[in-house]
């Protein structure tokens, strides 16, 4: 089963108090591979986005006026992340905007037992520590330079980091046994057994070819 790293970012922090997604975006991975694949979309909220929504992710309503409205790129999104395992860090913040928003359109609801809370793993592997994004990103020593503002697609990537750290995943190693191959002229002993004699005139000239060496390198 391939992988989805997901982000949002919304107009506030509460879809039932009338708050809206304004950006979504996912990032395919096969182990933890990134595909190639990408979803990313702005949404028109049909709504104000306050200024401490603006300060965080810098999307205004006047930006976002002529992007397509959530319906529009529903189903888009649900077929890009069917029957793929979703990790999102804080889960239940972006699940409750889109299981929220995926409701008013009368659309499938997202199943969270495909859904992995990376801050739930982070929490238990660092308890009693930041463990927000930034925080993971700066105790990992992953390049923040480009995270001015909060930005969907640029935390799918972030967070992909942060998740492979996370689990302490290992790079392939290179596999230095004896192959098969090998194996068999090891055990067979088919290997070149013929002992090869030198001749009197070789060694001669081996000889003197050492004692020129010497000498040259005395001197």
């Amino acid at each position: 089963m391939n992988e989805i790293f997901l982000d949002t970012e919304t107009t506030g922090l509460s879809f039932k108090e009338g708050h809206k997604i304004v950006e979504v975006a996912c990032i395919e991975t096969k182990d933890l591979i990134p595909t190639g694949k990408v979803f990313h979309r702005l949404i028109n909220p049909k709504r104000d986005v306050p200024d401490e929504a603006f300060k965080v992710h810098g999307f205004s309503k006047e930006f976002l006026s002529n992007k397509d409205t959530f319906d529009k790129i529903a189903e888009d999104f649900l077929n890009f992340i069917r029957n793929k395992k979703i990790i999102i860090h804080n889960a239940s913040f972006d699940l409750s905007f889109l299981n929220g928003e995926l409701s008013v359109v009368k659309k499938k609801l997202i199943d969270e037992n495909l859904v992995i809370d990376s801050l739930e793993i982070a929490r238990n592997k660092f308890p009693g520590t930041s463990n927000s994004l930034d925080a993971l990103c700066k105790k990992f020593n992953i390049d923040l330079s480009k995270r001015t503002k909060h930005n969907a697609l640029l935390d799918c990537e972030l967070l992909r980091e942060v998740y492979i750290n996370l689990l302490d995943v290992k790079e392939p190693k290179f596999d230095l046994s004896l192959t098969n191959f090998e194996q068999n002229l090891v055990k067979n002993k088919s290997y070149n057994k013929e002992i090869l004699k030198i001749s009197e005139t070789e060694i001669k000239l081996h000889k003197n070819f050492l004692k020129h060496e010497l000498k040259k390198n005395h001197y």
